[in-house]
C-alpha cells in the first residue's frame, strides 16, 4: 500500500489520544515513548496538552514481529501524538479546513467501559470524520488476568478460565455499547475490513502489553486511510496549543501541521479580533519522545515546535496560523483576511441564545458543537472569561427567553468586576460533559416552572375532605376543618360537591389560628365559606373539588405534563363529575 510518490515527501500522521478521565490515556503513551511523564503529572490525570513524536526507527524496532505477523510494510516517518486532557473535548483541535488530528486513539478502561466522556469524544470524532481505533486499556485488572505470551492474542487464548469469562463478559459490554452509537466493533484480529469496523485492542499502559499491537494497527489504519493524504505541502501551516510564561519570557507552543517553517518566515496568525503578522525571534522544535526541544533553523512537518515572538498580547490558544515568505504588505493584508474569516466561520452564531465562553478556540468549538446537538442557539461564543458584557446580554434573554439567560463558560472564571445577577444562570465547568448535562437539567426544570407559572393563573385541581368533629361555626361564615388530599388550595377557589353544585368559595384559610396563602396536600387546616350552614350544604367526611370552567379544564389538559400526578387525578375526577352535566368534557 504506496502513500507518496519517489519524489513525493510525506509526514508524520498527528495522533490524538482521547477517552474519559483516568482511563490511563498518558499511561499508554508512556508505554510508547518509555518516558514516566504520567508520575509526573498531578494526581496521574494530564493537565496541559502536550505532544510527543515517535519516529519510525522506534516504531520498527519495538514492534519488528508484530509489522512482519500483520504484513505491514512501515512507510509513514512516524507519528506526532497529542496527548488531551482527560477532562476536556479537545479532539476537536482546529487546522484550516477539519480537525487537527489525522488519527485517534481512544481509550476506554475495559472494566469501566463506556463513560460520559468517552461518549463525548465519540461524538466529536464522528463529526470530525476521524478514524479512530480502541485501546481497551488496563486488562491486567481483570480478575486473574496474567501475561504468559508476548503476543496479545496467543495470550488472551492462554488466560484461566476464569480471566478469560470476565475478559469476554467485559470485552462484549463495550462492542454492545458502541453498537448502540452506530458502530459495528470486534477485536482487531477478527477486522476483516477496517474500513467498516473499528479494531478493537486489548492492552495495558501499566504492563506494556497490547502496546506493539496497538502502534502496528495505527500504522495500519494510517496507511489504509490516510492514503493521499500525508503528502507534505508547500505552504507552512499550524495551531498554537499553549501560550506559557516561562522566566519572565512568553513563549508559545504549537502544532506544525503541514509545510515547512524557517526561522527567517513572516507568521500570519488568527486572534479574536482581527488577525496578525510577525516575526520569528526563536524557533526550536520538539525532540523525539517527549525529550524537550532543539533550536532549529527550519522545522518541516509535523511537529511539535516551540516559538519566541516579538508580541503575544492578542494571542490565543487554538489559533490557527500561516508561514509565509512575503513581504508585500498587501499580500500579507489578504492572507490575514482570509485566515480570520475561517475563524470567524469557526464561531458562527445565532440571533438569539445563550451566551458561551471557553479557554481556547478547539475547546470553544467543541463546547458548541455539543450544545448545538442538543438544540441550544448560541447568541454569544468567546475566549477568556466570563465579563460584566456577557452578564449584560444574558439580561436582555428575560424578556425574550428566560431559557437563553444563561452564560455557560468551559475552563473559566467569572472576573472580578463582573456583578452577578441571580436572575442569570452561570453554568461552569472544567468538564464539557456536565456543562451540557447541567444545561439540559436546568432548562427543564425552568421550562417547568414557567409553565407552572402560567397555570397558577388558572384554578388548578384541588380535592379536599371535611374532617369530622371539626366545625368551629356553623354559618355566617361556617368556619370547619378539612384536608387537603391533593393539589394546592387557596382562598378565593370556588368549591363543588361531587354532585357537580357549586357550594361556595372560600373566604380565608387558617393554621394553628394564623392566615395562611396556600395549603398543599397532606396539610389540614381550617377554612371559610360565608354563604353556607355547616350540616345542610357541607357535612362531614364530604369530599370537594375546585370548580372549573370549561375554558381552565381544557387549557389544563393541554398543558397536563406540567401537572403532578395527584392533580391529573383530580382533574379526571372532575371530568368524570362534570360529564353528567356536559358530555364535551374528558381526558
Amino acid at each position: 500500500m504506496k502513500l507518496k510518490s519517489k519524489n513525493q515527501k510525506i509526514r508524520q500522521p498527528i495522533v490524538t489520544v482521547a477517552g474519559h478521565v483516568d482511563h490511563g490515556k498518558t499511561t499508554i503513551l508512556d508505554s510508547i515513548r518509555g518516558t514516566c511523564l504520567a508520575a509526573k503529572e498531578p494526581g496521574k490525570i494530564t493537565q496541559k496538552i502536550s505532544f510527543t513524536l515517535v519516529p519510525t526507527e522506534l516504531i520498527k524496532e519495538t514492534c519488528k514481529n508484530m509489522l512482519e505477523k500483520y504484513q505491514i510494510a512501515l512507510e509513514i516517518p512516524g507519528f506526532l501524538f497529542i496527548d488531551t486532557p482527560g477532562h476536556a473535548a479537545f479532539t476537536n483541535l482546529r487546522k484550516r479546513g477539519g480537525a487537527l488530528a489525522d488519527l485517534a486513539i481512544l481509550v476506554i478502561d475495559i472494566n469501566e467501559g463506556i463513560m460520559e466522556q468517552t461518549r463525548e469524544s465519540i461524538e466529536v470524532l464522528r463529526a470530525s470524520k476521524v478514524p479512530f481505533i480502541v485501546a481497551l486499556n488496563k486488562i491486567d485488572a481483570i480478575a486473574g488476568w496474567s501475561k504468559q505470551d508476548s503476543d496479545l492474542k496467543q495470550n488472551i487464548e492462554k488466560q484461566s478460565q476464569l480471566a478469560k469469562k470476565e475478559f469476554d463478559k467485559k470485552l462484549y459490554r463495550i462492542i454492545g455499547s458502541l453498537a448502540s452509537l452506530g458502530f459495528d466493533s470486534d477485536l482487531f484480529f477478527r477486522v476483516s475490513d477496517f474500513t467498516k469496523q473499528i479494531a478493537l485492542i486489548p492492552c495495558s499502559g501499566k504492563t506494556s502489553e497490547g502496546i506493539s499491537e496497538l502502534i502496528v494497527m495505527l500504522a495500519g489504519l494510517a496507511q489504509g486511510f490516510l492514503k493521499g493524504k500525508l503528502a507534505l505541502g508547500r505552504e507552512g501551516k499550524g495551531t498554537i496549543l499553549e501560550i506559557k510564561k516561562e522566566k519572565g519570557l512568553t513563549t508559545i507552543e504549537a502544532i506544525l501541521y503541514d509545510g515547512i517553517l524557517n526561522k527567517k518566515d513572516i507568521l500570519v496568525i488568527a486572534t479574536l479580533g482581527k488577525a496578525i503578522d510577525t516575526k520569528i525571534r526563536a524557533l526550536f522544535q520538539a525532540l523525539p519522545l517527549g525529550k524537550g526541544f532543539k533550536p532549529a533553523e527550519e522545522v518541516h512537518a509535523a511537529a511539535g515546535i516551540k516559538l519566541h515572538l516579538p508580541t503575544t498580547e492578542e494571542l490565543v490558544p487554538g489559533m490557527p496560523f500561516l508561514v509565509t515568505k512575503e513581504t508585500k504588505a498587501e499580500e500579507i493584508e489578504k492572507l490575514k483576511k482570509s485566515l480570520q474569516k475561517e475563524v470567524t466561520q469557526i464561531l458562527q452564531i445565532d440571533k438569539e441564545g445563550i451566551i458561551v465562553r471557553a479557554e481556547s478556540l478547539g475547546s470553544l468549538e467543541a463546547l458548541l458543537f455539543l450544545l448545538r446537538k442538543q438544540g441550544i442557539r448560541i447568541k454569544k461564543a468567546e475566549i477568556g472569561n466570563i465579563k460584566r458584557s456577557d452578564i449584560a446580554l444574558a439580561l436582555t434573554n428575560l424578556e425574550t427567553n428566560p431559557l437563553e439567560a444563561v452564560i455557560v463558560g468551559f475552563n473559566v472564571a467569572t472576573e472580578s468586576e463582573a456583578t452577578i445577577d441571580e436572575r442569570i444562570k452561570i453554568i461552569s465547568s472544567e468538564i464539557i460533559y456536565k456543562i451540557v448535562e447541567e444545561l439540559e437539567i436546568w432548562r427543564e426544570e425552568k421550562a417547568l416552572e414557567i409553565e407552572r407559572e402560567k397555570l397558577a393563573k388558572l384554578t388548578m385541581p384541588c380535592k379536599i375532605s371535611v374532617l369530622p368533629n371539626l366545625c368551629f361555626r356553623q354559618s355566617k361564615p361556617a368556619v370547619f376543618g378539612i384536608k387537603v388530599e391533593a393539589g394546592t388550595l387557596k382562598p378565593g377557589i370556588s368549591l363543588i360537591n361531587d354532585k357537580g353544585e357549586e357550594v361556595d368559595k372560600i373566604k380565608n384559610l387558617q393554621s394553628e389560628g394564623k392566615s395562611v396563602e396556600k395549603a398543599k396536600k397532606g396539610k389540614e387546616l381550617a377554612i371559610s365559606l360565608p354563604k353556607i350552614t355547616f350540616g345542610r350544604q357541607v357535612k362531614e367526611n364530604q369530599i370537594l373539588y375546585c370548580s372549573i370552567t370549561e375554558q381552565e379544564f381544557r387549557q389544563l389538559k393541554k398543558n397536563k405534563r406540567y401537572l403532578t400526578k395527584d392533580e391529573i387525578s383530580v382533574l379526571q375526577e372532575i371530568a368524570q363529575i362534570k360529564r353528567k352535566i356536559k358530555a364535551t368534557w374528558g381526558i
